[in-house]
């Protein structure tokens, strides 16, 4: 054992073991966990649901350190929400790309209160207790906003924050940290230097002008919501530099490390000297095993990938401007907010930055079909002699879904291309990115409105947490089937077999006997403006998060202005607006509480905009004259 990890296991030996009073402990010692080990799944899953731990514990089932005492390091930051943490995310990524990694880049925009301090599992629940007391303490004396100022020097650059404004972080770091070492018995540092939100640090000198060039086209007075949020991290990793695995890898050998494409791998740069060439020797975030794997494999991580979120304290500043009436204490619990309300002066010109604000509806058309690039008769250009599916180009997907009939039916029920799939999940991840808390997903029954949003999931990475409910009443104007029926869909059975995130307790609220062939226009608008706002009641979300409505080109008209309480357009204004709405076009609503309505306002992510690409036949194109 390293004199170090001694250090650190005697320091935590002779702590006395309080018992948890978690509501989320007693169900895993019910599973028969130690109350150590449940705790300490508890802790490295922030506490969130009892499947997280549950799923933790499983991962690490032979992790030689599940045993240790050793406990987490917790640190106290202040982050930016809203606008302004987006253009600070736009500078991250373009400084990176235009300069390279410099030492800011390893954790996200953010101003420290307080300095990593070790507690143990057993009383991390104190710290949340002690965040949300003292943030109530602080939430009128909380500055309405926050002045930075933009300074630089040769190797650092970045926002100071105004003394007077500073003077009261600093008094609530301080309040923090005096009863987090009282109550919690740690050893807590408010910080109590300069307050600043870095940009870049350690950077080289010749990239200085550059770098301020960027900073100066972030506005600082962007609105901007503050939230003083509790992260922790394993100690043991401190100095370790961390890696994310790009692909698979089965181990060949006992001493090798499995990972699986995104895990996270902490590597001590101290060791690499005794091992083989092209391979590393490292630890698993994910399983807590250690073993070689192939460098080739991995890339660089930020060090803050590692770290786990646990609760936050969101300064409703906003809505203390219009009324001191209705103010609330605003505690985020694992990144739900509570009882948060938000100035409508600002909500309402704003796009969605913070799906936690209000609850929004984001109406979006499939992705890509085969049928768009191939024709009606892509199928036949799929099928063997004797019937079989075959991809006759690299755009058809590489196989079909099961239907228990005829695989003609996918004639009139079209899958999406592969381009589609990926832009799909693209999608999903820039919804990721702007952090959008998608609650509910609904979907048309047709099979590239199903594959969409699995593949939306995906990228957002919900795809275990979050199951499609299959709407028929969200299925397109019926007259527009060039069959003159409605197709034969896949049913709730046949997606599930096929590995779909299907909610087969969700009931719709329109059965798919209820479709009507070349049903009336009027009757289409009136069936549109049913299903969203049964969708809306059906999904109240306690003021907060997204849904999800995955439809066709049709349904950002109908479903949006329904919901908006806009007058439907004449059927052939309509017609020539769908035209125009490409694959993944989007159209979002965001209700207004204050007086009972839905308001359109701008989508949380730009458009995905890209060009056409012919097929290809280099015999013709090349050879003939």
């Amino acid at each position: 054992m390293a004199v170090a990890e001694a250090q650190l296991y005697a320091k935590v030996a002779n702590k006395h073991r309080g018992r948890s009073t978690s509501a989320l402990l007693e169900p895993l010692l019910a599973k028969g966990f130690p109350a150590h080990i449940a705790q300490k799944a508890l802790v490295a899953t922030g506490q969130k649901t009892i499947e997280d731990a549950v799923k933790w514990l499983h991962s690490h089932c032979n992790d030689p350190s599940l045993e240790d005492p050793i406990p987490q390091e917790y640190a106290l930051y202040l982050c930016p929400t809203g606008r302004l943490h987006s253009r600070l995310q736009d500078f991250w990524k373009e400084s990176k790309c235009q300069c390279g990694k410099n030492r800011a880049h390893e954790v996200f925009p953010h101003v420290t209160l307080c300095d990593f301090f070790p507690c143990e599992d057993q009383k991390v629940e104190l710290l949340y207790d002690i965040l949300k007391r003292v943030g109530d303490s602080f939430s009128q004396s909380f500055p309405p906003s926050i002045s930075l100022t933009l300074h630089a020097s040769p190797s650092y650059l970045g926002f100071f924050i105004d003394d007077s404004q500073a003077n009261i972080l600093k008094e609530f770091a301080v309040a923090f940290s005096s009863e987090a070492s009282a109550l919690a018995d740690c050893h807590v540092k408010p910080s109590l230097k300069q307050f600043h939100l870095t940009l870049a640090h350690k950077f080289y000198p010749n990239h200085q002008k550059t770098l301020e060039q960027l900073a100066k086209c972030i506005n600082p007075r962007e609105p901007c919501q503050w939230v003083a949020a509790l992260y922790s991290r394993d100690m043991r990793f401190v100095h370790y530099q961390r890696l994310r695995a790009l692909f698979q890898y089965k181990p060949q050998n006992i001493d090798e490390l499995m990972i699986n494409a995104g895990d996270l791998i902490y590597v001590d740069p101290t060791q690499q000297s005794e091992v083989s060439e092209g391979w590393v020797v490292g630890t698993s975030h994910r399983t807590g095993c250690r073993g070689f794997l192939p460098e080739n494999y991995t890339e660089r991580a930020h060090e803050s990938d590692t770290w786990v979120r646990h609760r936050e304290y969101v300064f409703d500043t906003a809505s203390r401007s219009l009324t001191k009436t209705e103010k609330e204490p605003n505690v985020k619990v694992n990144g739900e907010a509570h009882s948060l309300s938000v100035s409508r002066s600002v909500t309402n010109v704003l796009p969605l930055q913070n799906a936690a604000l209000r609850r929004g509806v984001l109406v979006m058309c499939h992705g890509e079909r085969v049928d768009q690039v191939f024709g009606k008769s892509w199928l036949q250009q799929c099928l063997t002699a004797d019937g079989k599916y075959y991809r006759a180009d690299l755009n058809f997907p590489s196989s079909l879904p099961r239907q228990k009939d005829s695989m003609k039916q996918f004639e009139c029920d079209p899958p999406l291309s592969c381009c589609g799939i990926f832009q799909s999940r693209l999608i999903g991840e820039a919804l990721l990115d702007q952090e959008v808390t998608v609650t509910c997903v609904y979907s048309s029954p047709a099979l590239c409105c199903v594959q969409t949003a699995q593949h939306l999931l995906q990228g957002l990475k919900l795809i275990q947490k979050v199951r499609i409910r299959v709407e028929p009443g969200l299925f397109e104007w019926t007259k527009w089937e060039p069959s003159r029926t409605i197709p034969t869909f896949m049913t709730v059975a046949e997606l599930v077999e096929a590995s779909y995130n299907i909610d087969t307790s969700y009931r719709a609220n329109f059965p798919l006997s209820s479709l009507v062939p070349s049903e009336s226009y009027e009757d289409y608008v009136s069936r549109s403006s049913a299903v969203i706002k049964q969708i809306t009641s059906a999904c109240p979300g306690k003021g907060k998060g997204v849904i999800l409505i995955v439809g066709h080109g049709s349904s950002l008209a109908s479903l949006t202005r329904a919901l908006a309480g806009l007058p439907g357009r004449d059927s052939a204004d309509f017609a020539q607006t769908v035209r125009k709405i490409p694959s993944l076009g989007m159209c979002f609503c965001e209700e207004q509480k204050e007086d009972n309505k839905w308001q359109m306002v701008n989508p949380p992510v730009k458009t995905l905009t890209h060009g056409a690409s012919a097929a290809f036949n280099w015999r013709n194109a090349i050879l003939e004259d």
